[in-house]
């Protein structure tokens, strides 16, 4: 890959979480690694997808890249530097080019600000422009998303969900960002707000030309939106490749067994499908399996896979990236 082209790169990233004691456990009774050794890149204007199950630590990998949590080990680099060695002063200034959409459009705005206090807040925290000058670009903002700038005296809980989200992403465009880390933004509204939310992001993406990390869980929407989709699985990427080369030919099993739940819109192509079951129930961070961590559950796993780890490595050919993390990636598990 082009160098030139790499916008932020993640390496080795780790999360590790030291479960401490209360009254029925010793004082240091384990460590939860939420995210292990975790690496991918993300390039200019693309939209990179992270999927997998609750659990799996997308969001714990969004909230570390951005410092919002601190890491355990591993580096994420953006514009050459080291976003983990950086001092608060030069962290505060890669801020206005890194933003975040949260989850929640409820829990996150705040019931005691205005949306117009709201989206203003980044503007006054980075000093930028005068009062009259924010209030202009909240209201410039407002319009952006599709709401009605003369309601920027209302409060979050007189707007719906859908509409609350698009104050969060005005927020997240408030400081004209390079790259929008999308945590799950539409898997908390109903289907056809999604879709609205969606195009939204789309637009925005090509008016501003943004680059977004985004997260989910709906492999539906994952496709719909990604140009390249990297798999998690209990804290592990298993699988990166092309977004239509992933879904079209899956290498990792988990993977397969992730797009064999997704529903097909065609009863007479539904009826057809053979239905992938995964056996058992997803280990524990906290103790989690030697070896691959998906064996205990694989239909294709042998000796090997509980005694060692499989990297992640490059199938394929024609220049295509695909990676995957298996000792039998590719072998068919119907």
């Amino acid at each position: 890959m082009d160098d030139n082209n790499i916008l932020l790169e993640v390496k080795n990233l780790k999360k590790y979480y030291t479960l401490r004691g209360g009254f029925l456990l010793r004082s240091d009774s384990g460590i939860i690694k939420a995210v292990d050794d975790v690496s991918f890149n993300i390039k200019k204007g693309e939209t990179f997808g992270l999927v997998g199950e609750s659990g799996c630590g997308k969001s714990t990998t969004a909230r570390v890249i951005l410092r919002l949590i601190p890491p355990t080990s591993g580096s994420v680099i953006y514009n050459g530097k080291d976003i983990f060695k950086l001092n608060k002063k030069e962290m505060f200034r890669v801020r206005r080019d890194i933003q975040i959409i949260f989850q929640d459009p409820y829990a996150s705005l705040s019931p005691r600000m205005t949306i117009g206090d709201i989206i203003s807040e980044p503007l006054e925290i980075h000093k930028s422009g005068t009062k009259e000058m924010r209030i202009d670009r909240v209201k410039e903002l407002l319009r952006i998303v599709g709401l009605n700038p003369e309601h920027l005296n209302r409060y979050p809980h007189e707007f719906s969900g859908g509409q609350r989200q698009r104050i969060g992403v005005a927020r997240a465009l408030a400081l004209t960002p390079k790259i929008i880390l999308c945590d799950e933004p539409v898997s908390a509204l109903d289907v056809s707000v999604q879709a609205q939310i969606l195009n939204l992001l789309a637009d925005l993406q090509k008016e501003f030309s943004l680059t977004y990390l985004f997260i989910a869980h709906d492999l539906s929407v994952i496709r719909h939106v990604s140009n390249r989709v990297g798999v998690m699985y209990l804290g592990k990427l298993v699988e990166v490749a092309d977004s239509m080369d992933l879904y079209s030919r899956p290498l990792h099993p988990y993977t397969m067994g992730l797009l064999s739940a997704v529903p097909i819109p065609d009863p007479h192509i539904e009826r057809q499908r053979k239905r992938i079951v995964l056996e058992g129930d997803v280990p524990s961070p906290l103790n989690p399996p030697s070896g691959c961590t998906f064996h205990p559950r694989c239909p294709l796993a042998q000796d090997i896979c509980g005694r060692e780890a499989p990297p992640l490595r490059k199938y394929g050919n024609e220049g295509k990236e695909h990676y995957a993390a298996c000792f039998f990636a590719g072998k068919s598990i119907y």
